[in-house]
C-alpha cells in the first residue's frame, strides 16, 4: 500500500474549484488501488475539522491569516509533520509559498511530487520577494507534473526544471455527469432560450467575461453565465452600460443544475485572456458533452483542450472583435458546431478522461517509491 499525503491550501467542502477537483479524482480514482490518499488543507473556518470524503480522510486547519490570496497557518506545521511522516510521497500542488515554507522546515526527506497548476501571474512584486524560495522548492522535489504540454513551452518556471517535468492531463470521468432527470431538464428548457453560449467558472478578473460582454454588444447572442464570484457586480453593471438584453447570471448552481446545462446549451464560450487560466476545465466539461468550444490563445491548457478549426475556434486575448466573429462564426453554422463538437468529445476520450489522468500518476507515484 502506497500512502499519499496531498498538501493545498484549500479543499471540499470549503470550495470547490479545478485544482480540488483533481485533489478529490485522484484519491478517489485510486480507492480501489494500492493507493492510500490522505488529504491536508486550511479553511477559513473558525476551528480545525477532520472528515472523510468519499472515501478519504481530509483534514482542514484553521487559517490564522491570508497575505496575497495564500493562506497561513503556524499551527498546521504539527499536523503537517506527523501526516508527512506516515505517508509514502508527498504530493503538493503548486503555487502556495507556505507549503514551501513548511516543506523545508519539515526537513521533508520522502518522494516529493509537485502539481504545478499555474505561474504566479498577478502577484510580481511579492513574485520578486518570493523566487528564491520557489526555486529552492522545486529544485529539492523529485518530479513537477504540469497539466499541458502548452505550459512546459510557456512557462518560464517550469523551463528551468524541463528535466524532471513529466506532462499529465486534468482528465474527468464522464459517469460522474449523469444526465439530470427529463423534468428537470424541462424546468430549464422552460427558462432559457432554445439556444445559448455557456460559460461556467468563478466571476474572476483573469476570465475575460468583459472582453466577452464587449464582443457580443453588436448581435446580443444569449449567453448564461453560471457561477459567482468577486467581479459579478461590475459585469452586470457592463451588461446595463451596454443594453444587452440577453446576458443571464444564474450564479453558483449545484452540480446537478451545471450538468442540465452543460446538456442543453449550444455552444462553450471560455475567453479567459490571462495565464492565471492554466487549463480550463469548464472548456473540458463542455467537450466532454459535444459542445463546440471557443476559447483565447494564452499558452495554456486552454488551447491543448481546444485545437483551432478542429474542436472549435481559438481567438487572440483580450479581442473582443475575433470573438464576435467567433460568436457569429458557430452560431450561424450548426453542422459547422456540431462537428467541432463531435471532434471535442472525440478528444475528451483520447486524452483526458479521469481514467487516463489517474493511472498517469499511480505510474508517477510507484516509480517515486525504490
Amino acid at each position: 500500500m502506497i500512502k499519499v499525503l496531498h498538501f493545498y491550501k484549500t479543499y471540499y467542502p470549503d470550495t470547490f474549484g479545478g485544482i480540488e477537483q483533481v485533489i478529490f479524482q485522484l484519491a478517489e480514482g485510486s480507492k480501489n488501488s494500492e493507493i492510500e490518499t490522505t488529504v491536508l488543507s486550511l479553511t477559513p473556518g473558525d476551528t480545525d475539522l477532520n472528515a472523510t470524503i468519499a472515501s478519504h480522510k481530509a483534514f482542514r486547519i484553521h487559517a490564522e491569516f491570508s497575505l496575497a490570496s495564500s493562506p497561513f497557518s503556524l499551527r498546521a506545521l504539527s499536523l503537517f509533520k506527523k501526516l508527512a511522516n506516515e505517508a509514502d510521497i508527498i504530493h503538493y500542488h503548486f503555487p502556495w509559498p507556505f507549503m514551501d515554507v513548511l516543506h523545508f522546515i519539515c526537513k521533508i526527506n520522502k518522494p516529493t511530487v509537485v502539481s504545478y497548476h499555474s505561474d504566479i501571474v498577478r502577484q510580481k512584486n511579492l513574485l520578486k520577494i518570493y523566487t528564491p524560495l520557489m526555486h529552492k522548492f522545486m529544485s529539492s522535489v523529485d518530479k513537477i507534473v504540469a497539466t499541458s504540454p502548452n505550459y512546459v513551452e510557456t512557462s518560464p518556471t517550469l523551463k528551468k526544471y524541463i528535466d524532471k517535468v513529466d506532462v499529465i492531463p486534468i482528465g474527468i470521468n464522464q459517469a460522474g455527469y449523469e444526465l439530470p432527470d427529463p423534468a428537470a431538464l424541462d424546468s430549464w428548457r422552460a427558462r432559457l432560450p432554445e439556444r445559448f453560449f455557456l460559460f461556467v467558472g468563478t466571476l474572476r478578473y483573469y476570465k475575460g467575461l468583459h472582453i466577452l460582454l464587449e464582443a457580443n454588444k453588436k448581435k446580443d447572442y444569449p449567453i448564461v453565465i453560471v457561477g459567482s464570484g468577486p467581479i459579478q457586480d461590475e459585469l452586470k453593471l457592463q451588461v446595463d452600460a451596454l443594453g444587452l438584453q440577453n446576458i443571464i447570471f444564474l450564479g453558483a448552481l449545484d452540480d446537478v443544475d451545471k450538468i442540465a446545462l452543460l446538456h442543453l446549451s449550444y455552444a462553450m464560450v471560455f475567453p479567459s485572456h490571462l495565464r492565471s487560466e492554466a487549463f480550463g476545465i469548464s472548456l473540458l466539461e463542455g467537450a466532454m458533452f459535444s459542445k463546440p468550444l471557443i476559447s483565447s490563445e494564452i499558452g495554456t491548457g486552454t488551447s491543448w483542450i481546444n485545437i483551432h478549426q478542429e474542436t472549435g475556434i481559438v481567438v487572440p486575448p483580450s479581442d473582443p472583435e475575433a470573438l464576435a466573429i467567433a460568436l457569429e462564426t458557430l452560431w450561424e453554422n450548426p453542422a459547422l458546431a456540431t462537428t467541432y463538437g463531435d471532434r471535442a468529445y472525440k478528444r475528451y476520450r483520447e486524452h483526458f478522461t479521469g481514467e487516463k489522468m489517474v493511472s498517469a500518476y499511480q505510474c508517477l507515484y510507484k516509480s517515486l517509491i525504490k
